[in-house]
């Protein structure tokens, strides 16, 4: 495994983000379309492969974990401006999203 410095792991903005809508992508089989509030003044968008593993109602109004300063990027034809953090077995059959242990206001930072 190879190791970071504290400076390169300062350099990651994570934040508390709360789901405030989930669509699935049209001709995909995994993947939705987020909008997430991370405290500033628009929501971002992040595209993510969950729908083996939670439902448009189990993610809507869900508290997660966000890699802020991603560069953004595009999946089919999507743009995507975050990751939300989960843990997935290397196999493939379970995914799990990172949250918060309680309720925090989304934009708090994860230090």
């Amino acid at each position: 495994m190879e190791q970071i410095t504290f400076e390169h792991w300062q350099k990651l903005d994570l934040k508390v983000g709360r789901i405030v809508s989930v669509e699935r992508i049209p001709k995909t089989e995994k993947l939705y379309k987020i909008q997430a509030d991370i405290g500033l003044e628009r929501t971002i968008q992040i595209v993510s492969s969950l729908v083996p593993y939670y439902s448009s109602e189990e993610l809507q109004g869900s508290s997660i974990i966000v890699l802020v300063n991603l560069k953004p990027t595009r999946f089919h034809g999507e743009l995507s401006e975050g990751m939300l953090l989960a843990a997935e077995k290397e196999d493939g059959s379970t995914c799990i999203l990172l949250k918060p242990e309680r309720e925090i206001e989304p934009g708090t930072p994860i230090t």
